[in-house]
């Protein structure tokens, strides 16, 4: 059945919905978390760390929202600090330097945006993500889970694919950001989505993604299940053809990806 864009919107926003460590436990084997930016502290709105796939070994990073109130909390609902995205720089050089392929989760409405967040450098240490995954020498595949928002969400989607949940957004602001900005109306967020195009299958259409990972099929939801056994299919073939591509094809490929838009 069609959902229009302001459903979709909710949908990648419930409570429900699967979690990075949702998809670490079923998709994965054998995750072993890290922790730690090794400059400030732990930020636990980014989860990560090594597992498995088809018996080989993957570095994996998500960004993790909680269902109710004290795991939000503990999530800083999702919204990560700088040294979130320092401790997912940090997994990704350690996997290049062992030569892993990176996988990153991506669920978030944007990166913190509070004066400690400020002070400690969160547009610096978003810039050095973008910076450095350009020129990371391993796979990486983006796949946004929820929402992928702004520049909270870039820091970690410069791969050389980027795929969407079916019930997932994509956009540079909110809705409820858009609206307010374009309208001076936050309550007009509903229009908003309508016209943003920030759905799986418009970016899609559009060419910013090169997957959309169904989570339906014939009108029925797939069970968790089910979708992890998709994704783990797609996910392994990617990294595959992937693999096939020299250092410096890989890296390349990359560039252009981005320099088309």
């Amino acid at each position: 059945m069609h959902k229009t864009a302001d459903e979709i919107v909710e949908l990648a926003r419930h409570k429900d919905r699967l979690t990075a460590l949702d998809y670490f436990e079923t998709v994965f084997t054998d995750f072993e978390e890290f922790h730690g930016d090794r400059l400030f502290g732990e930020d636990e709105a980014v989860v990560g760390g090594i597992a498995c796939l088809d018996d080989k070994p993957v570095t994996v990073i998500g960004i993790q929202k909680g269902r109710n109130l004290p795991e939000n909390l503990k999530r800083n609902f999702g919204s990560p600090h700088p040294e979130g995205y320092r401790k997912a720089l940090r997994l990704m050089k350690q996997a290049e330097k062992f030569g892993r392929p990176i996988v990153t989760l991506i669920n978030t409405a944007g990166a913190f945006c509070g004066i400690g967040a400020e002070e400690r450098g969160e547009g610096e240490a978003i810039a050095r993500n973008l910076f450095e995954m350009s020129d990371l020498t391993v796979p990486i595949l983006a796949i946004i889970i929820g929402e992928g928002g702004s520049g909270g969400a870039l820091a970690l989607a410069l791969g050389d694919e980027v795929w969407m949940m079916e019930y997932s957004i994509y956009a540079i602001l909110s809705p409820e950001g858009f609206a307010s900005i374009l309208w001076k109306d936050g309550s007009r967020a509903k229009e908003a989505a309508g016209l943003m195009k920030i759905t799986a299958r418009e970016l899609k259409d559009l060419g910013v993604i090169e997957r959309v990972i169904e989570e339906t099929q014939d009108d029925n939801v797939l069970s968790k299940e089910q979708l992890a056994d998709n994704l783990r299919q797609l996910i392994t073939a990617k990294l595959d053809q992937l693999a096939a591509l020299s250092p410096k094809e890989l890296v390349n490929a990359r560039y252009q990806r981005f320099r088309k838009f």
